[in-house]
């Protein structure tokens, strides 16, 4: 690609998230809402990115990279050592109190030119205008272990924001040198990422952010922030992914997969022993954390086995009546009967409201279905103190049918409609997993979400750590150069996505073409219209995704779209 790929370039002025290229249905289950861290040497790594900042329609992903090192004094008179490396994360004190700092280094003015091969950052691009954009397949082998200036990203609202920095924790006065991650401008206006070294005097005991970015946005803006990052040896891939864009100045982030034998290792090292270089005692601190989030793929909890397979796995099922009230046992199990008959070996429920769980779990043990069963949020609080929440995982614990349930499935969207923050989410779905470990199971659980929250490194680093696959809701109808027979095309290339942002194994929770709706673009809704998008992904990807949904849906609102109540697609299964 243009730039360099160890240097992430610092566009702090972009637009939203990569994939609002696709939307989602906007009320698909708002019934559910009511259910209820002397002189001293030290060397900074200048890493230039050289081109345009900016993609054009059909970019090339072209990796070249220009190093320079600059030697620089920083001054002080107690010191400890500390490696180039990052600090060791903590848990911040309660008792301590916060001061943000910003340390002044010298720099010296003698560069030279060295090589640097290839690491596999994350790449951060923005498209500029609307088009189809090809990132061609790109391999990165790694042959020791590199530190670099990578990025993370994050979305801001308006106003200046303080972000990045290295925060440490201290029990008492320390002097701390370290390496931080940091912007430079240079002379001709070309941006640069770059790793220094600084020393820093903590006056006192507290908690101190050592060296962060200040930007100021006009409007919600995805920052790019630079963060040291590690990787060990390993051969590490990016997918090649063709997405269209409609909208302006959109930032898609290129992530690499982990390599088969090695992970990419966030800056999280162990700090070395003190050692004193005057006669004055100086302690490194006990404890640090790299304050800002980087995209690097998290390690993996467990190994779920694998889920789907064949061309058709699974299909959404609700429990209501046209008028949207609930269906009686007997109803729920002709209607399973009759999925079943279809060829389907799973359904997906969203809830536990209406029986869900003792009327279809009893029709799903009857038959021989295989369930995929969730815990729904439907508005702001989402901890097991909303009343809601509660009632539905205590539900889940008192069923306890395990040997029926393949996934669970904590938010449908939640982290796009902003009714939980990435910890909350995480904090549940842990909540959840435990649950099933004191029940003695191992059931994988995951929560699914559009696209483009997963690429939102907020959400995926808090989120990537904990789900033991990733899963997303996909919709090809939403974006408007998709036709009906490309639907397996787009929502296989979403599924790449995410999963490569995770570096798991993937799975589509919600896809599916509408019978009835406005013309988006190329995307037309008619019964054969849906046919056809049905086909495309049954064929691409049916045995990774849950088809949406077994009928019709006349108690919803049908949206703007005029769509929403015309998702049904069981007909169209043999």
């Amino acid at each position: 690609m243009k730039g360099s790929i160890v240097a992430a370039a610092a566009v702090f002025v972009a637009g939203a998230s990569a994939s609002r290229l696709h939307h989602r249905h906007a009320d698909a289950h708002k019934l559910f809402e009511k259910r209820a861290a002397a002189d001293e040497l030290c060397t900074t790594i200048i890493n230039t990115i050289t081109g345009d900042y900016f993609w054009v329609p059909t970019p090339q992903c072209t990796d070249s990279t220009v190093t320079l090192t600059t030697t620089s004094t920083a001054t002080t008179s107690s010191k400890v050592h500390y490696n180039t490396t990052a600090p060791a994360p903590t848990t911040i004190p309660a008792t301590t109190s916060t001061s943000i700092v910003v340390p002044t280094t010298t720099i010296v003015d003698t560069t030279v030119v060295v090589e640097s091969c290839s690491v596999p950052t994350p790449v951060v691009s923005t498209c500029k205008v609307p088009g189809t954009y090809t990132f061609p397949a790109t391999t990165v082998v790694v042959t020791e272990t590199t530190t670099v200036c990578g990025a993370s990203t994050t979305k801001v609202p308006a106003g200046t924001h303080t972000l990045g920095g290295v925060t440490t924790v201290v029990a008492t006065e320390t002097t701390v040198v370290c390496p931080f991650a940091t912007t430079s401008t240079q002379s001709n206006g070309v941006v640069t990422s770059i790793i220094q070294e600084t020393t820093y005097v903590c006056p006192s005991a507290g908690t101190y952010t050592i060296a962060p970015i200040t930007t100021v946005c006009a409007t919600e803006t995805v920052v790019v922030v630079p963060v040291v990052t590690s990787y060990v040896p390993g051969t590490y891939t990016r997918p090649a992914v063709v997405t269209t864009v409609t909208e302006t100045d959109i930032v898609i982030v290129c992530p690499f997969s982990i390599p088969t034998t090695t992970t990419v290792v966030p800056v999280v090292t162990p700090t070395p022993a003190p050692v004193e270089v005057t006669t004055t005692a100086v302690a490194v601190p006990a404890t640090t954390k790299t304050e800002a989030k980087t995209s690097a793929t998290p390690k993996a909890t467990s190994t779920p086995n694998k889920l789907g397979g064949g061309d058709q796995w699974a299909i959404t099922y609700t429990p209501y009546s046209n008028g949207g009230g609930c269906k009686a046992a007997s109803d729920v199990l002709s209607d399973l009967k009759e999925i079943q008959s279809k060829g389907f070996n799973t359904i997906r429920v969203y809830s536990t409201d209406c029986d869900t769980l003792p009327n279809v779990g009893a029709a799903c043990e009857e038959i021989g279905l295989k369930m995929i069963i969730g815990v729904f949020i439907g508005e702001v609080g989402c901890d097991n103190a909303d009343p809601d929440v509660a009632s539905q995982i205590s539900a889940i614990k008192a069923w306890a049918k395990w040997d029926l349930v393949e996934l669970v499935v904590v938010g449908n969207e939640a982290g796009f409609q902003k009714f939980c923050t990435p910890s909350e989410l995480s904090g549940l779905i842990t909540e959840v997993k435990e649950i099933i470990k004191t029940d003695g199971y191992t059931v994988p659980v995951t929560t699914t979400d559009t696209v483009d929250t997963w690429e939102n490194t907020d959400f995926s680093s808090a989120l990537c750590a904990v789900v033991d696959v990733v899963a997303c809701n996909a919709h090809a109808y939403f974006n408007a150069e998709t036709a009906p027979a490309d639907a397996g095309k787009f929502v296989a290339g979403q599924l790449e996505i995410v999963k490569n942002i995770c570096g798991k194994d993937g799975y589509v929770l919600e896809t599916g073409w509408p019978s009835s709706c406005v013309a988006n673009g190329v995307a037309t809704c008619s019964e054969d219209d849906q046919a056809t998008a049905i086909s495309s992904l049954k064929s691409e990807l049916g045995g990774s995704v849950v088809f949406f949904s077994y009928s019709n849906d006349d108690w919803k609102d049908n949206g703007s779209c005029e769509c929403e109540q015309h998702w049904g697609c069981g007909q169209l299964f043999a």
